[in-house]
């Protein structure tokens, strides 16, 4: 890549996805098989999707790292638990528990950053700024992003107060419905972050029902491809972002039916213009992807000579 562009990190949000067997996957998985590795052979990142829902341990973490070794550019990236962005839970025992596994990937210089997402209902209001501010004081040692999805946020203090405090923002691809935040290509901070989650206008205010992480319905909110065509223009975003930022994080997040994994490829093909490598599986369902893959682009490393990974 050329300028800024060399420290771009596309990838999607996690790997855990039951949808993705047979699409992004292979149908039968050989022995040893584990989703990281996999998508390491694809991509320079992957933003941890886990550690929203609950706290992970420092040996978890060193796991993950053992799996995508082999990709030496790999840089994770995390989200923040839950119980602190969305039930505003900022415990002494709540940080005790996420930061271990954060601190296991930043010892190893393999954390690009940890990812504060809130919902649409946390607005620009004083006392969202003071929880605010008491977030970023537990988390100053690591590079925090935060993401809010409230056009109140629009402010120019706000973004000052990012980059007086070293706080990376999210620009965010959503469904811009009322006062939801539009697209934009902001850096605030070292670290630039780009999420990019669908336009499902109908299912996006659609939540999963109490308790569950994620029913069919809140799948459904993520089932979305963009067209090339809706692409550019984030890619034309995401160049002068990385411009300015040491290092930028592109997150697709519209993870239905392996979408994600699709786009993601597609973005890497806009920025720098290379063909670039795809799971096997993925170019039989998204057959638009052989224009811009590899000759040899479904046959992951990780397979033993002579095993096919469809078949395998």
């Amino acid at each position: 890549m050329a300028g800024g562009e060399r420290n771009i990190r596309v990838g999607p949000a996690g790997w855990s996805y039951e949808d993705w067997a047979g699409i992004v996957y292979p149908a039968r998985r050989p022995r040893g098989f584990h989703e990281a590795a996999y998508l390491a052979e694809f991509f320079d990142t992957i933003e941890l999707n886990v550690t929203f829902y609950r706290p992970v341990t420092a040996a978890t973490a060193r796991g993950w790292l053992a799996r995508v070794a082999a990709n030496p550019r790999f840089l994770f990236t995390a989200k923040l638990w839950q119980q602190l962005t969305h039930e505003r839970a900022l415990t002494a025992e709540n940080v005790g528990a996420v930061r271990p596994a954060l601190e296991a990937l930043a010892d190893a210089g393999k954390l690009g950053a940890v990812l504060a997402q809130f919902p649409w209902s946390f607005k620009n209001a004083e006392e969202n700024c003071d929880y605010l501010e008491k977030l970023v004081e537990r988390f100053r040692d690591l590079p925090v992003v935060v993401e809010v999805r409230h056009a109140s946020w629009n402010d120019r203090s706000f973004y000052e107060w990012l980059n007086e405090h070293g706080v990376g923002f999210c620009n965010i691809d959503q469904p811009v419905i009322g006062r939801s935040l539009g697209p934009s290509g902001r850096a605030t901070a070292p670290v630039g972050y780009v999420r990019l989650h669908g336009r499902n206008y109908e299912e996006w205010f659609r939540e999963p029902e109490s308790g569950k992480r994620e029913d069919a319905s809140g799948a459904e909110r993520y089932n979305y491809l963009y067209s090339v065509e809706e692409l550019k223009p984030w890619a034309e975003r995401i160049r002068p972002l990385a411009e300015t930022a040491e290092q930028t994080f592109v997150i697709t997040n519209n993870h239905f039916h392996g979408k994600a994994v699709t786009n993601a490829l597609q973005l890497i093909h806009l920025l720098t213009g290379r063909r670039v490598k795809a799971p096997r599986p993925l170019l039989a369902r998204y057959p638009e992807l052989a224009a811009i893959t590899e000759p040899d682009a479904g046959e992951p490393s990780l397979f033993p000579a002579g095993t096919d990974p469809q078949k395998a």
